[in-house]
């Protein structure tokens, strides 16, 4: 699956991990998290993530 980084703050989200602290559980693709959900780091919206080369 793949990978997204934040652009703010280097945030790595691994859909394999998902955001337990979301309460986002493993195997979420990026692409089905809520729009309202942020980085788990510096807070910043779900459009300032980008794919992971």
């Amino acid at each position: 699956m793949q990978k997204y980084v934040c652009k703010s703050c280097g945030f790595i989200y691994d859909p394999a991990k998902g955001d337990p602290a979301s309460d986002i559980p493993p195997g979420t693709p990026f692409e089905k998290l809520p729009d309202d959900w942020t980085c788990p780091v510096c807070e910043a919206e779900k459009s300032q993530f980008r794919p992971l080369d």
